[in-house]
């Protein structure tokens, strides 16, 4: 990808994919791998630090044989992704003012 990506943004993609349905670290990681360039250990310290500031909550469920650490959102967390969205609106808005030509003068 040709532009850098912060860590807010990464966040709210954490916070959005979160917000359709719980999932497990690898299947968080290529989802968002579909749409930026990330690993497994970018993703995951992201992880325990929106658990730790109590955005996600985990859980463990048995997958043959093995326990899978599922993450899912907290109210505080469905809050959290509601700000980002609406300022990723506001901020799409101005960039694409921007790339478009910028505003028309009257």
């Amino acid at each position: 990808m040709l532009f850098q990506l912060g860590s807010s943004l990464l966040d709210a993609c954490v916070l959005s994919i979160l917000r359709k349905e719980d999932a497990y670290g690898y299947k968080l990681t290529q989802e968002v791998k579909e749409v930026m360039d990330v690993s497994e250990s970018t993703l995951y310290p992201v992880l325990r630090r929106l658990t730790k500031e109590g955005y996600l909550q985990t859980y463990d469920q048995q997958h043959e044989g093995r326990n899978r650490r599922y993450y899912s959102l907290t109210e505080q967390g469905k809050e959290q992704y509601y700000l980002y969205l609406e300022a990723w609106k506001d901020f799409y808005e101005r960039i694409n003012t921007i790339m478009e030509g910028g505003k028309q003068h009257e």
